[in-house]
């Protein structure tokens, strides 16, 4: 498509660094609790895949859904965010997340079986989907630019550490009680931060009518889910021969994903878009979400899935040592997430972004050498590399891509990377379990060490490539990014 004209678009003049209220640290924090413990469970089952799978008398490939379903589901929810977090003030939102979560735990508690279990799943990932965009967006707003980096490398621990330590917890629980109490021990928890919500979250802004177009939501939904599905099922044909049913699905998601775009691209014309698109016109947030996705595809996939099934089936290891071997990798994600944000704050994005895409690249070429014979004190220190490396990224990419837009561009950049991410997660999951299973060498244990080599091989090549582009981030010199871009793109 030619493009005639240029025409950069100004600033907004309201861009101004808040100052902290002295209430703003007691909303945040209110967030993070609650957010850390629906982190939590995204990825606590994945240590119980094999448990659920002889108990359900389901292959891995089916069970896999009660994590990618958890991540799909965010990845349909969060687009509409942007509207919400709009239309509707904090606390609003806050108890809506919060009780669409305790409902679908409550479900996934008394689930009868492996039906009831997806549906409790998708209540409790539409309740995680409100949280972060709602914790993200509310800093932005409160906290001022010389303290974000700080504030977000402490989130960090919400939205990496919690799905790393998800699988230990999970192990811990089920080396003594059922998998069923990997969700009863979390009512409490979230009663408990109801409770202080209610008391002390206050709105720091007011709700707007704000118009919703109620085409696009079914658009994602469609154009996500199909593209899972496709990629998920693609090798489950008669003979190994690829599925028909599958390619339709992914045509179908992709057709559905194209009009979802091209109409959020008109409707952003008249500021009515679901998702604004023009954070892209960025060049800072566009890398930093390039980075995210590449680094999300292998980390949910590596930690949700293949490195438990890697820990139980090639080195013979129980769900809770399983568990516990991942702990190192959780805490040392931990423990870097607040000293990365105050580096960023002094230093920018560009100094520490590629040193941890390198330290991700090469953790993950470790693990495509690994084996059946593999010493666990190699693997246990290769996660941990691994995790302290996107640890490193996290923080200064989510604030630089964040910091890089205009403030009317907050929920809608921070709607965005979330979505990202938990696609990016989804995907992962889906298109690395099938690889695993395709190139395993036995038919009825899938996947076995040979397909799950293959898998970890294909992650280093991802790896790599999100090394390269780790190059292309650049500390600029003014905190925003005028959209360069010409004015037909800007536009749509």
């Amino acid at each position: 498509m030619a493009c005639t004209t240029t025409q950069t678009v100004p600033p907004r003049n309201d861009h101004k660094s808040p100052t902290q209220s002295p209430g703003s640290g007691l909303t945040i924090g209110v967030l993070v609790l609650a957010a850390f413990v629906m982190f939590l469970n995204e990825t606590v089952l994945s240590v119980a895949l094999k448990t659920l799978g002889s108990d359900l008398a389901l292959p891995t490939a089916t069970i896999q859904w009660v994590t990618s379903v958890f991540l799909l589901t965010m990845a349909i929810v969060i687009p509409t965010t942007g509207y919400l977090l709009e239309r509707f003030t904090e606390r609003q939102v806050f108890f809506a997340s919060t009780l669409l979560f305790v409902a679908g735990t409550l479900a996934c508690a008394l689930s009868p079986g492996f039906a009831v279990l997806i549906a409790g799943r998708v209540l409790q990932a539409a309740g995680t989907a409100l949280i972060m965009p709602l914790l993200m967006t509310t800093v932005m707003r409160l906290i001022p630019t010389n303290r974000r980096g700080t504030v977000i490398g402490t989130i960090i621990i919400v939205t990496a550490v919690a799905p790393a330590l998800g699988p230990t917890l999970g192990g811990l629980v089920l080396g003594s009680l059922g998998w069923r109490w990997l969700f009863w021990l979390v009512l409490p928890l979230m009663a408990v931060v109801i409770v202080i919500g209610a008391a002390k979250l206050r709105p720091s802004r007011t709700a707007e009518q704000t118009p919703l177009d109620l085409l696009s939501v079914p658009l994602t939904a469609v154009g996500f889910g199909a593209l899972l599905y496709g990629l998920s099922t693609i090798g489950e044909g008669s003979e190994g021969r690829i599925s028909v049913t599958s390619v339709v699905s992914l045509v179908v998601g992709v057709i559905a994903l194209a009009a979802f775009i091209g109409r959020q691209l008109r409707l952003q014309r008249k500021n009515k878009a679901l998702l604004d698109l023009r954070a892209f016109t960025h060049r800072r947030f566009a890398v930093a979400v390039g980075i995210v996705c590449l680094l999300f595809t292998c980390m949910m996939a590596l930690t949700a899935v293949l490195l438990p099934l890697y820990l139980q089936t090639s080195l013979a290891f129980s769900a809770t040592a399983s568990g516990l071997a991942m702990l190192p990798g959780g805490l040392a994600m931990g423990l870097l997430g607040p000293v990365v944000g105050r580096l960023y704050d002094r230093w920018g994005a560009r100094p520490l972004v590629i040193p941890g895409a390198a330290l991700t690249a090469l953790a993950l070429v470790l693990f495509a050498l690994t084996g059946t014979s593999s010493p666990v004190w190699m693997v246990i220190m290769m996660h941990v590399l691994i995790m302290a490396g996107i640890s490193i990224m996290m923080a200064p990419l989510n604030t630089d891509a964040l910091s890089s837009l205009p403030e009317h561009l907050y929920s809608h950049g921070s709607a965005i990377l979330n979505t990202v991410q938990q696609v990016a997660g989804a995907l992962g999951i889906a298109v690395f379990v099938t690889i695993s299973t395709l190139a395993s060498t036995r038919a009825d244990v899938a996947p076995d060490a040979a397909g799950l080599h293959t898998a970890f091989t294909i992650m280093a090549a991802v790896g790599v490539a999100a090394f390269g582009l780790s190059f292309l981030v650049r500390r600029a010199e003014s905190d925003k990014d005028e959209p360069t871009r010409t004015d037909e793109v800007a536009r749509g």
